[in-house]
């Protein structure tokens, strides 16, 4: 997953800057009027927005969800981990309970985030989803593919960045929803994005 100085880097853009802002603004006087959150956090907030889709994929977070979804936050959140009252969990708390309204927003600055930081179109091409990949063809692949995408996708959709290049389950209803959010990111389009998504045991 992105690190607190990677967000931190990804903010010094100024497109991503003025998106962020702007949804910042908006987010904060429709929603969250008493949330107190730097630019730099509100990108984390922004940039943990399908890992949050996911979790609420069967309608409510679970505890040991929202324990997995503050780690995350407090990760990504600048000061780190130890902070005592972490702002991008507090707003995460807002996202959670509006997260229908808001998550059509979120992701067009995440779109503009990967259009600035790598070439998506690159990436794109003529590729069946339905043709069986095999395990090596799919660890070559991501070995091959640009690193900063494959850290958006670990970002995304695992809790450990390690996890990218092994088998690992999925309960089914939060599969689906892993591959509506991929749909609704444009990630449908690159080959590397539906291998990764084979990797997957379904139960």
């Amino acid at each position: 997953m992105f690190t607190e100085f990677e967000i931190e880097a990804m903010v010094e853009n100024e497109q991503v800057l003025n998106a962020t802002m702007d949804l910042k603004k908006d987010f904060l006087k429709n929603e969250a009027p008493y949330l107190e959150i730097s630019d730099q956090d509100f990108l984390s907030l922004i940039m943990m927005t399908p890992t949050v889709g996911i979790a609420l994929a069967n309608g409510s977070v679970s505890f040991f969800e929202e324990q997995a979804l503050n780690k995350k936050a407090r990760k990504l959140s600048k000061g780190g981990y130890f902070m005592k009252k972490d702002p991008v969990v507090f707003g995460l708390k807002f996202l959670i309970k509006k997260y229908d309204n808001w998550e059509g927003k979120f992701f067009e600055v995440i779109k503009i985030i990967m259009e600035e930081l790598f070439q998506k179109s690159s990436l794109e091409e003529n590729f069946d989803k339905n043709n069986e990949v095999s395990y090596q063809e799919y660890k070559l692949t991501v070995m091959k593919t640009s690193y900063i995408f494959i850290r958006f996708l670990s970002s995304f959709f695992l809790n450990e960045e390690e996890d990218v290049i092994s088998y690992r389950s999925m309960a089914k209803v939060d599969y689906t929803r892993l591959l509506e959010i991929g749909t609704k990111l444009g990630l449908d389009r690159i080959p590397v994005y539906h291998m990764f998504c084979k990797t997957f045991k379904v139960k």
